[in-house]
């Protein structure tokens, strides 16, 4: 690698494999993140989003391949990726017996920001994240969003090029949440690049791009409405007092992509070259379910990001292995 480059892509990931003892968590990752993007790791729980992060973030090393932020090489110039980029993880790294604003003041020493700017600093952070009426309150007295928000305040009171984010809304209230996405998006505008993990899809609409992870693996990397157009399969919703055989069976069925049960009932998903929603009920009527109901579906992103685990799968040889449940609602 370059010892430093000027250009758009500010996060770069080339053949990334992280194992711990006898698992791989991460493998052969190969990842770009462009300039002022909003990027977002997408998968379930395991399938190496935590672990990703890290590895971009300096705060773990790769067994193989490079890593390249902000025009520095993360292995050997940890120190000057570490004074461009900002982190929190899902606890935060918040201290509970400081107060709001000392949180903020720590920050700023451990980055070396000069005292006559960190006050600034200081004071422009409590009044974008609305923590300024609780600046002496102990971080421990706030909410779940409100910590998050101190979170942010502290990651970023270095003005960090890039920023990484652990699932930063998880467990918040909506109200908090959708707080903190106006911040990341007014960063955003002003530059400032952010790489989310989430395994939620609802969330995971909000990145510019998304990289969907599985079992350490990038499956798919683009905008949620590539990702639309580009899934040539169809849907449909099954319903049956059978549901439990109906799914059986219909995994074993030619032409079906994926069968989800979703509530009482089933979500198919099926590649209209070789199957339909007639051909389906012919398939269960065929094997004595004849009391069924199907209604055309329009695939979900979470869908479509099923039906992706459940071909790869298939390649592999392990239909319905995963659980994927941690994906989505």
């Amino acid at each position: 690698m370059s010892e430093r480059v000027t250009v758009e892509i500010v996060v770069r990931a080339q053949g990334v494999t992280r194992r711990f003892g006898g698992l791989v968590a991460v493998e052969h990752l190969d990842l770009e993140v462009r300039r002022g993007e909003i990027f977002g790791l997408v998968g379930p729980d395991g399938a190496g989003k935590t672990t990703t992060l890290r590895l971009l973030g300096g705060l773990l090393e790769p067994d193989a391949g490079e890593i390249e932020v902000a025009g520095y090489d993360v292995r050997r110039q940890r120190e000057s990726v570490r004074d461009h980029i900002g982190y929190v993880a899902q606890r935060g790294g918040i201290y509970d017996d400081l107060s709001v604003e000392e949180n903020i003041r720590f920050y700023a020493d451990l980055y070396g920001v000069p005292a006559r700017v960190r006050e600034v600093r200081a004071a422009e952070l409590l009044g974008v994240t609305r923590l300024e009426p609780f600046r002496r309150y102990r971080a421990h007295q706030l909410s779940g969003g409100m910590r998050q928000k101190l979170a942010l305040a502290c990651a970023l009171v270095h003005r960090p090029q890039v920023l990484f984010l652990d699932e930063p809304t998880t467990g918040i209230d909506p109200i908090s949440r959708r707080e903190i996405w106006g911040l990341l998006i007014e960063l955003r505008k002003e530059g400032v690049t952010i790489v989310f993990t989430t395994a939620s899809l609802d969330e995971a609409e909000r990145a510019a791009r998304l990289g969907l992870l599985y079992r350490g693996r990038l499956l798919r990397c683009a905008s949620a409405d590539a990702l639309r157009r580009e899934f040539s399969g169809r849907g449909c919703e099954v319903r049956t007092p059978d549901r439990a055989r109906a799914q059986r069976v219909l995994r074993q069925s030619e032409g079906v992509v994926s069968v989800e049960p979703f509530g009482s009932t089933l979500r198919v998903l099926f590649d209209p070259a070789c199957a339909s929603p007639e051909a389906i009920k012919r398939a269960l009527g065929a094997e004595g379910i004849t009391e069924v109901e199907v209604r055309p579906l329009v695939p979900s992103l979470e869908d479509i990001f099923i039906a992706l685990i459940r071909q790869r799968e298939r390649i592999e040889g392990g239909y319905g292995r995963a659980d994927v449940g941690g994906v989505g609602h």
